[in-house]
């Protein structure tokens, strides 16, 4: 009974923000652990299309006529979430490593955790 009210408590007080942060934070780590697992191309593919996914829920949102960020930050999302698409296809063809995946996302997590006093908290 305790954790149903440690969920609902967490619903609360959650805010889209600190909801990006673990989601960003989920994500990146199912990726560093499949990297540093040595999978590569194809054997990333479950890890890849979890990020993919997000990204594309993040463009799409961003592109939505009613979504109240700075027009700069939405145009920035999106054309981020347009390279991660297709950075992906090269990661998964064997083409280049995560890793560029990796920094794009650890530097969004810093973004969210340090704007407005930490997304985290």
């Amino acid at each position: 009974m305790s954790v149903n009210a440690y969920v609902r408590a967490q619903k609360v007080a959650a805010t889209p923000r600190s909801t990006e942060y673990r989601l960003m934070s989920e994500i990146t780590g199912e990726m560093i652990a499949a990297r540093d697992a040595g999978l590569s191309g194809v054997g990333l593919a479950p890890a890849l299309h979890r990020n993919r996914q997000a990204w594309g829920i993040f463009r799409n949102l961003c592109q939505a006529p009613d979504n109240g960020l700075p027009a700069e930050l939405r145009a920035g999302i999106v054309s981020l979430g347009l390279w991660v698409d297709r950075y992906t296809s090269l990661v998964i063809t064997g083409r280049d490593t995560i890793d560029e995946l990796i920094a794009v996302n650890r530097a969004v997590i810093d973004g969210l955790a340090n704007e407005n006093g930490g997304a985290a908290a």
